[in-house]
């Protein structure tokens, strides 16, 4: 039986747009029932770039119609009429057929989507020109948005928007416990995958254009993982020497637990905590892949008494809980989920888990707090309200040739030197 790749497409979409589902797990089901590789991607281009470009097509899409659209289902197929219309290389004629086939078990809807996306081919010139005069839909983001990244970063702002709707580079870090960067290039280059260096960051590998895991060489044996350049950061962050304890808290799904643990096989002991169960047994499956061990503790971050056995650690990362909007270029649905009454609460549980994890660390040992946040409040205005209340903590400043310097620590902005936005700050407990 042949699949209505546009039918599955709006159907995650709608778990998106109406149940507030992530875009990931939505696709992850979805892609379960269908087995051809070219099928999955384009039912993934679909989902993706209607997320990336909702605010855009939703307006597009209301000038088009007389009436909102009760039917979450045939308001998803809709937008993905628009953006393959707008958007991608597929014929005008079969993009206008399929979508409209794939709505053929509503009579009603057929002929809407059918006069909807004929009515947009008569008038696109009118209709993108209009869509460009209004900013929400020019630069396709919610209005509490781009207010928020327009106030921290009033001269970037415009930069971080474009970079926000950009596809990102696929990253790979490469396991240094057993192969070096320059030795694994080489293999891909076997391979006849296009990759470069970063200089600033010795397991970086920036991928020309993304490629399925399995057909990177060593993969299965733990050789390489997918990380963006900023996240690989975090480990060298720390300064860890040989036999310490290491405290990676908000570890799920364990990218950065797994590159302490390449970085640094002599450590006494690395624990891993995430409140997450079933976020951990990623973290299980990636150390079990890479042949690597710690520590791993389902708990909660906030309250450590219910899990930590009283032996203070010299090292600690913490990831913090936050908005994710350094990553709006990976997880476009962030635009669509997230919202301006989400960052308070989020503040508040990350001052919480920073003052509950704060007693944990040894004297002279080195905190690293890390968000893939662009927002102040949530990394160094969060940062100088915590050194305000604790006179045994202080910044431990670093060099580093990239970001921009914060008040406190380094911020990454979305699409620097091809990262994430990203946060970090080292503090020193005296």
């Amino acid at each position: 039986m042949s699949i209505n790749t546009r039918l599955i497409a709006a159907s995650v979409l709608t778990q998106v747009l109406q149940n507030g589902q992530s875009l990931t797990s939505a696709l992850e089901k979805a892609l379960q029932v269908v087995e051809g590789g070219k099928d999955q991607a384009f039912i993934q281009a679909l989902c993706y770039g209607v997320c990336r470009y909702y605010h855009r097509l939703d307006f597009i899409l209301n000038e088009l119609l007389d009436k909102p659209l009760k039917d979450n289902n045939i308001k998803a197929l809709a937008l993905v009429g628009l953006y393959q219309l707008n958007f991608m290389r597929v014929k005008p004629h079969a993009a206008v057929s399929e979508t409209v086939f794939a709505a053929r078990k509503k009579p009603w809807a057929k002929a809407l989507i059918n006069a909807l996306l004929r009515a947009y081919l008569r008038e696109q010139e009118r209709l993108e020109r209009k869509a460009d005069q209004v900013y929400s839909a020019a630069i396709s983001h919610p209005v509490w948005l781009i207010q928020q990244i327009t106030q921290d970063w009033p001269e970037q702002a415009q930069a971080i928007l474009l970079e926000n709707n950009r596809q990102p580079p696929m990253v790979l870090r490469v396991n240094v416990a057993k192969i070096t960067a320059e030795a694994y290039l080489q293999k891909l280059s076997e391979q006849d995958i296009g990759a470069r260096v970063v200089d600033f960051c010795l397991s970086a590998l920036i991928l020309d254009k993304p490629v399925a895991v399995e057909l990177l060489p060593g993969f299965a044996e733990g050789w390489v993982s997918v990380q963006d350049t900023a996240a690989q950061l975090a480990a060298g962050l720390l300064d860890i020497q040989a036999e310490q304890r290491v405290l990676d808290v908000c570890a799920a799904p364990g990218g950065k637990t797994a590159h302490i643990l390449e970085r640094h096989p002599l450590l006494k002991e690395l624990v891993a905590v995430d409140n997450d169960a079933s976020r951990m047994q990623r973290v299980t499956e990636n150390l079990q892949r890479l042949q690597l061990s710690a520590t791993l503790i389902v708990g909660d971050a906030a309250n450590p008494e219910e899990w930590w056995d009283g032996q203070v650690f010299d090292r600690i990362l913490l990831d913090a809980p936050c908005s994710a909007l350094g990553v709006v270029r990976r997880h476009p649905d962030i635009k669509l989920l997230r919202r301006a009454e989400d960052i308070k609460p989020l503040q508040c549980l990350q001052s919480n888990i920073l003052t509950a994890i704060w007693p944990l660390l040894a004297p002279s040992g080195l905190l690293v707090y890390a968000t893939c946040s662009i927002l102040k409040q949530e990394n160094e205005l969060q940062i100088q309200a915590f050194l305000a209340q604790h006179p045994d903590a202080v910044e431990a400043p670093f060099l580093a040739n990239w970001g921009t310097v914060a008040n406190i620590g380094r911020q990454i902005l979305t699409g620097d030197l091809a990262m994430d936005g990203f946060y970090y700050a080292r503090l020193r407990k005296l």
